[in-house]
């Protein structure tokens, strides 16, 4: 089959494809359905699919929709996986139980939106709501551009190049990216509370991840660097010797935002942090595979015109249309060549997540050591 075949064109027939694989598969699907409805009336939900015993001692975990419209992405990812006969039989040779988590955030997928229903960035969300956010005065001094109240809005672009002559392109990238906790309807905004999204996840991870000794978690993103190119983003245990065991497994192309070597800023509340939790007896070896769409300034300008979009719900049905054109256009690049790098890059990513799993775990990072998953303060 061409690589076309494992991709969609909505939420709708993405769920689809990826219910018929695992029924394909002889996997049985757990669906934790969403209060809402999707854009065109369909059921949403967060599929889970296990292959592999309950108590294995190795878990690899394969994520999807974290960022809603990036699914399209993501769910192409596991329906090839799910079809591909000699990457599971490698799995289950290597005693590698795999979890397939499908569109961790349904909403946006459907309604092609990055945040939830509640406007929230998932992948912020999954912090300590009894702490303080992170302050982040560099959004608050940005969001009437990046939420601007009328569209088109070519002043904004201006101003976005003003702050990078003032403060530099990386400390832009981060005032507008790593999370804000002062602007409900803004960008990047990393709610209130936990969202839904937040606590269906734990409940999964609470089931299917507290029996292994060790897991690895890939979660699948798009929009950040080169068109195709999949950038392998550290994000599990924070110790040092952890990066080390996770180059070990994909190489010296493994980034660290801790390093500042990533495409992605420094992120505190990531969707995969959930695993230190809630599955505190496991190493967590787990990356964000992030894969290049378009430049970054048309992402952003996506992003805002569809954060203007959100705020106006009588919009033109003309606009609207090319404005969530353009935003899913911003994380899906609908080409034969981009999906075939896509699958490729993944493929490549898993076989060696199992492989890692399959060796011993150093001595100094078994995960009952003193001050072992913690996160950082």
């Amino acid at each position: 089959m061409n690589a076309s075949s494992y991709f969609s064109q909505s939420y709708a027939q993405a769920r689809s494809k990826f219910l018929d694989a695992c029924a394909a598969a002889g996997l049985p699907v757990e669906s934790h359905v969403h209060p809402l409805s999707g854009r065109d009336g369909e059921t949403l939900a967060v599929d889970v699919a296990r292959e592999g015993p309950m108590d294995a001692q190795r878990l690899l975990i394969i994520s999807s929709g974290c960022h809603g419209v990036e699914g399209f992405c993501g769910s192409g990812v596991q329906s090839a996986l799910l079809a591909d006969s000699a990457w599971r039989e490698y799995a289950r040779r290597n005693d590698c139980a795999v979890l397939y988590l499908h569109a961790a955030n349904p909403y946006g997928f459907s309604w092609w939106r990055r945040w939830t229903q509640e406007n929230v960035d998932l992948n912020r969300n999954f912090r300590d709501f009894a702490q303080a956010a992170p302050e982040n005065p560099g959004y608050a001094r940005l969001d009437p551009v990046l939420a601007p109240r009328r569209w088109p809005s070519p002043l904004g672009r201006l101003h976005l190049l003003g702050y990078a002559l003032r403060h530099g392109r990386w400390e832009l990238q981060k005032a507008i990216s790593s999370g804000q906790a002062s602007h409900p309807d803004g960008l990047f905004f990393s709610g209130s509370q936990p969202t839904w999204s937040n606590r269906t996840v734990r409940k999964v991870l609470r089931q299917h991840g507290r029996q292994c000794r060790e897991m690895a978690w890939i979660d699948v993103h798009t929009g950040l660097g080169p068109t195709g190119y999949g950038e392998y983003i550290y994000s599990g245990d924070p110790r040092p010797e952890a990066l080390v065991r996770a180059r070990t497994w994909w190489g010296d192309e493994v980034r660290s935002t801790e390093e500042g070597n990533s495409v992605s800023v420094k992120l505190s509340g990531k969707l995969v942090h959930a695993a230190l939790e809630e599955c505190p007896q496991a190493l967590l070896i787990s990356m964000s595979l992030e894969f290049g769409t378009v430049p970054g300034p048309q992402v952003l300008e996506a992003l805002r015109a569809d954060q203007w979009l959100h705020r106006t719900p009588d919009a033109p049905a003309a606009k609207v249309r090319r404005i969530k054109q353009q935003l899913r256009d911003a994380f899906y690049v609908d080409t034969e060549e981009w999906k075939q790098a896509v699958l490729t890059r993944a493929r490549e990513t898993a076989w060696r997540a199992v492989e890692g799993l399959s060796s011993d775990i150093p001595a100094g990072l078994c995960p009952h050591v003193e001050g072992g998953n913690a996160l950082p303060q």
